[in-house]
């Protein structure tokens, strides 16, 4: 299947889609694409409704006219996992790892969180530049670091977890052979798995105090356990989740605010940090689209979907609709209300939302804080390859250090 729609398939058209959806929401606000066989939905309230409607639009891809089931075991262990159960079954894995990511649990954290920080950040301003590069020396280690710990992984392997990561969240393109892009991510998700299975084998000998010896040792609500799949899946899952997200809001953040020359006002004002970076959220969202499939025949708008029709839902799309946002193309830093769906909305509402919301927060405010001046430097920024995140691979900039360092 094609990931990107004909219209994304460029570089210049996937940093900024935003033109697009404006037309698709107005011309075609329900429309199917014969090259992808999917149906893509654009505006607001159409995206909220089949996000929020799991009986009619589910989250499992097997449910798919289309579906081709995964050659290799490995393969398909995310589709064991929340991310693609429809209730009760999703609620029942969620709350394997639910209170560990409850907002109390995600506040006490923020001491360790700001001391990494500020440790990132001291090496990454140490040798005196006046450049580093965004993504690199910051959002990404950030993130990983601190999903590594929860799961009581050493984080010096935060390396390897970057690199599978990104393989497993990338998308073929047409310069690319499909056949090296299949490698590329059946040798991720089979190093992935080989580490994992050590893991948990050592968890349930000997359970320690962190996330995974509670993923393997947590009974289900019929006195069972996570199987050893299960659990793999739910790590692979939460290791994804737990970084890329976060990396690409805290960058695509920065962005936002040197776009909007907000840097000075945001260190005068720190507690506008948090209400900024909701805007970002819907401004430019870190996930542009959910998949869903029907369950049943349904007309949307004017659209016949038949069941088992793949269904792709534009957040990044919705957030912008002039019908739900007034002024939606400006970036208002403490817009109010702001309902955007940068998180999603219903069942599958992000679980690592508080997480997400604390680590930029803190990454915002400390590089406020280490710093007096920030400005993008001029580059021919590269976005991440991916149908569903939206970000860059690199983002450089050029600072002064603040006199407080």
């Amino acid at each position: 299947m094609q990931a990107f729609p004909d219209e994304l398939s460029s570089r210049e058209a996937w940093l900024e889609p935003f033109d697009w959806y404006r037309e698709m929401r107005e011309s075609a606000p329900v429309r199917y694409d014969p090259s992808r066989g999917c149906w893509d939905v654009f505006r607001y309230a159409d995206v909220k409704r089949i996000l929020g409607d799991d009986g009619t639009f589910s989250v499992n891809p097997r449910l798919a006219d289309d579906f081709q089931e995964p050659e290799r075991p490995e393969e398909g262990l995310l589709f064991e996992t929340m991310l693609f159960k429809d209730p009760p079954r999703h609620d029942e894995l969620r709350g394997v790892v639910d209170d560990a990511f409850e907002p109390r649990a995600i506040r006490a954290l923020e001491p360790e969180i700001r001391e990494l920080a500020t440790d990132l950040l001291s090496d990454a301003l140490a040798d005196d530049r006046g450049e580093l590069d965004v993504v690199d020396d910051f959002a990404y280690p950030l993130p990983v670091v601190v999903i590594a710990e929860l799961l009581g992984v050493p984080a010096e392997d935060r390396e390897q977890f970057k690199r599978w990561s990104d393989t497993l969240v990338e998308s073929s393109s047409a310069d690319d052979e499909t056949e090296a892009f299949l490698e590329r991510q059946q040798q991720a998700q089979m190093e992935m798995a080989s580490y994992f299975f050590e893991m948990i084998a050592d968890r349930r000998e000997s359970p320690r105090d962190d996330l995974m010896s509670q993923i393997v040792t947590r009974e289900l609500e019929d006195g069972s356990r996570l199987s050893e799949e299960g659990a793999l899946g739910t790590c692979i899952l939460l290791l994804i989740a737990g970084n890329i997200t976060t990396t690409n809001l805290v960058t695509n953040a920065v962005r936002c605010f040197d776009a909007h020359d907000l840097f000075d006002e945001l260190r005068a004002e720190p507690d506008a940090i948090g209400r900024a970076i909701e805007e970002v959220l819907r401004y430019r969202s870190p996930v542009q689209a959910m998949s869903r499939v029907a369950t049943e025949d349904v007309t949307l708008r004017d659209a016949e979907i038949e069941s088992g029709d793949r269904v792709v839902a534009w957040l990044g799309s919705a957030n912008r609709d002039e019908r739900q946002f007034e002024d939606a193309d400006a970036f208002v830093p403490d817009r109010s209300p702001n309902q955007h769906l940068g998180f999603g909305h219903g069942t599958h509402y992000c679980l690592g939302a508080p997480l997400a919301r604390l680590e930029a927060s803190v990454a915002l405010e400390e590089l406020c804080t280490r710093t007096a001046t920030i400005e993008t430097v001029d580059a021919d920024l590269q976005p991440v390859r991916s149908s569903l995140i939206y970000g860059v691979e690199s983002l450089p900039i050029r600072y002064e250090r603040s006199s407080a360092n």
